[in-house]
C-alpha cells in the first residue's frame, strides 16, 4: 500500500489507428482489484465523492472528458488534481478525503478499488479522519 496520493502515468501505445492504454495488477495497480465502478452523466455543478475510506485504496481514471479530484489534507489544505487524459490516473490511499467536481460534458470516471463495497468502510465526516 502506498501512503500518499500519487499521480500515475499509464502506458500509452500510440498508433495511427488510435491509441491504447492498459493496466496490470502490481505493475500499475499496487493492490488486487476487488471492485470496478464508473460515474457518468454527472449534471453540471454536481460533486461526487465527499468521503474517505478506512481501508480501501482506489485508482481513478478519466476515460472520457475531464474532472477535478479535490484532496483535502488533514491540516485542511486542499489540492486539486485534474484528470483529462485516459493514460493518467490518481492513486488514493485509505483515510484520504476527496471529492470530484467540474465534470465536463460526457465525462466518465473509472474507479478501481481494493475492496468490495462495504458501507462500514466509508468515512462520511471529515472530522472522523
Amino acid at each position: 500500500m502506498l501512503k500518499e496520493v500519487k499521480q500515475l502515468n499509464l502506458p500509452k501505445i500510440e498508433d495511427d489507428r488510435g491509441n491504447l492504454t492498459f493496466l496490470q495488477e502490481i505493475s500499475h495497480i499496487p493492490f488486487k482489484v476487488e471492485r470496478v465502478f464508473w460515474t457518468y452523466d454527472v449534471p453540471g455543478g454536481q460533486q461526487r465523492g465527499g468521503h474517505a475510506y478506512h481501508q480501501q485504496e482506489e485508482i481513478i481514471i478519466a476515460l472520457s472528458g475531464s474532472f477535478d479530484v479535490i484532496i483535502t489534507h488533514k491540516n485542511g489544505d486542499k489540492e486539486t488534481l485534474q484528470l483529462n487524459r485516459s493514460y493518467n490516473a490518481i492513486y488514493i490511499p485509505p483515510k484520504t478525503w476527496r471529492h470530484i467536481e467540474n465534470h465536463s460534458t460526457n465525462a466518465v470516471s473509472l474507479h478501481l478499488s481494493s475492496h468490495k463495497f462495504d458501507t462500514q468502510d466509508y468515512i462520511r465526516n471529515i472530522n472522523d479522519l
